[in-house]
């Protein structure tokens, strides 16, 4: 079964209800992206998506729930695709970190996910709230799934790893660097490949023994 069989597969054992959240989140994202965050209405949302503005207020509360929404499902996305891989391919502990920076190159090179990003930052400077929720949904999420990955590993005596979360906020900042930064402001030499970043990873992988 290829991709398009399994994602129409999802669809058909989607309820109604289900269906209805994901068409609106499909409308408010490319909206979004195509002429921008503060120019887009809930009207225009609603018109692209079908049903109402009731229903848009029940399941999202308003456009700032969208956006935390979209947000939220695009991550989820990411997550549940580094693991289908890594159970497609057994591999060693290296190589999955290694899948991690690959999906980091990924995303720094998607205009989806850039656009996405600046919207997300820029409404977190506005509203401290919605930047603590974007935080604890988003960014911890991805710590704890890198946690549990480096406690599983010393707990079987593979790594030589004994604080898997801080081990796993150093990952993420070796592998991310300055490299948001120049993304979110279009500065594209900024941006490192892949051997690159096995190259800054090298001191990380030599110190905590990860073959």
């Amino acid at each position: 079964m290829d991709e398009d069989e399994v994602a129409l597969c999802q669809i058909d054992r989607q309820s109604p209800r289900e269906r209805r959240h994901e068409a609106i989140l499909d409308a408010a994202e490319a909206l979004f992206i195509e002429q921008g965050y503060d120019r887009t209405s809930l009207a225009e949302i609603v018109r692209r998506s079908g049903g109402s503005l009731a229903t848009l207020y029940e399941l999202f509360g308003n456009k700032q729930g969208l956006l935390h929404a979209i947000a939220v499902r695009w991550c989820g996305d990411t997550m549940a695709e580094r693991a289908r891989r890594g159970a497609d391919a057994p591999q060693s502990n290296l190589e999955t970190l290694m899948d991690y920076v690959r999906s980091e190159c990924d995303t720094w090179r998607s205009p989806r996910a850039i656009a996405l990003m600046r919207m997300l930052v820029s409404e977190c400077l506005r509203d401290r709230d919605f930047a603590l929720q974007t935080y604890r949904d988003l960014h911890l999420p991805f710590i704890a799934e890198v946690t549990e990955l480096f406690a599983g590993w010393a707990d079987a005596g593979e790594v030589a790893i004994d604080d898997p979360e801080a081990t796993a906020h150093l990952f993420l900042s070796i592998v991310s660097g300055d490299t948001m930064l120049s993304r979110l402001f279009g500065v594209e030499d900024g941006i490192p490949d892949e051997e690159q970043i096995r190259w800054r990873l090298q001191p990380f992988f030599v110190h905590f023994g990860i073959r």
